[in-house]
């Protein structure tokens, strides 16, 4: 190679170094201005209400497929908006019913749960499977909607890709990248995540004690970490000092374990979720599965323990998790090593 190549593949390298670099600190400038606005990768902040940063990117989806449908209709005469709406009730209700026959043994003792949809209970592939009838049935009976029906949905399907892009704060967080936080026990301790989960998969509680989601959830997790030994579960308080949360626990009477205290609420910072109560789960390497924003019920912490089994979280299930748990606020926590749904 001679001189003058290597010059210019050098000079080629440091453009492309320089880019990267601008981009990298332009994605950063982004997103602390996203934060400092309340977006998070979780949640969306607008005033005291926290929205599920999904639910809000799926409002936008649909905005996107009736903008574009409105625009084609104009022209052929055919409004989506209606079908739309049918579209999104349909996939609603099949969801919950889907979630609610496949965990139903968390339920049954108590019914009217059913229709407390907080817990977050839905099954997606219901959902889509409805929500894809629904536009079917509609275009077969009313040609002229095929065409903007057909767009809006493409169109909607663009920004359902593109947006979370846009959304996408970097790599998720691993236990591993949350070691350099300041936590503590209740007695002043230092203490870190990754020395609690001891090689086991772990769920990450973010709560307050004057957060009402959090106590209405706090039996369900107190219960859990009794049963599934399998799963090592953290109680992370936000914002609070060690007296206000051992008096807390102590009228309870929850005997939790693995409390810590993060007064700045360091851990909601990085973890982009300043709601509460939110809860993560971490496979046996320090991975994060999944995510819940509110109150987890019984059958919905099943769903994400089910999760983690599913995505091979677990290196090795003790022989003490195998049976049917105890009953939770009267519904059953399954077993991580029954079969599930």
């Amino acid at each position: 190679m001679g001189q003058g190549q290597w010059l210019n593949r050098a000079a080629v390298q440091r453009r492309d170094r320089h880019r990267r670099t601008g981009k990298s600190r332009t994605r950063r400038r982004v997103q602390t201005q996203l934060r400092s606005k309340g977006v998070s990768e979780l949640a969306i902040s607008v005033g005291p209400l926290a929205i599920p940063t999904q639910a809000a990117v799926l409002l936008v989806c649909g905005l996107v497929a009736a903008g574009v449908g409105h625009l084609v209709w104009r022209r052929q005469q055919a409004g989506i908006s209606a079908t739309l709406i049918d579209m999104l009730l349909a996939a609603g209700l099949a969801a919950r019913i889907a979630f609610v026959v496949l965990w139903f043994d968390h339920y049954r003792s108590s019914l009217w749960t059913i229709l407390d949809i907080r817990d977050g209970g839905f099954t997606p592939w219901a959902g889509v499977a409805a929500a894809v009838l629904v536009a079917l049935w509609q275009g077969w009976r009313r040609t002229a909607l095929r065409r903007p029906l057909l767009l809006g949905l493409l169109a909607g399907a663009l920004a359902w890709i593109v947006v979370p892009g846009m959304l996408r704060f970097g790599a998720e967080p691993t236990l591993s990248d949350l070691g350099t936080l300041s936590l503590m026990t209740s007695q002043g301790k230092p203490e870190s995540l990754a020395g609690l989960a001891g090689g086991k998969p772990m769920a990450v509680n973010l709560w307050a004690t004057w957060c009402p989601p959090c106590r209405r959830e706090m039996p369900v997790l107190a219960a859990a970490q009794q049963q599934v030994r399998s799963v090592s579960f953290v109680f992370v308080n936000q914002g609070e000092d060690a007296v206000t949360v051992q008096k807390y626990l102590a009228a309870g009477q929850m005997g939790l374990a693995n409390v810590l205290l993060d007064p700045v609420k360091a851990l909601g910072q990085k973890l982009g979720s300043m709601a509460l109560p939110t809860t993560l789960f971490f496979d046996a390497n320090g991975r994060l599965v999944t995510t819940h924003l509110g109150a987890l019920s019984p059958a919905s912490l099943a769903s994400k323990l089910k999760q983690l089994q599913v995505s091979g979280a677990f290196k090795q299930v003790p022989k003490d998790d195998s049976g049917t748990l105890q009953k939770v606020q009267g519904a059953p926590l399954t077993s991580l090593t029954e079969k599930g749904p």
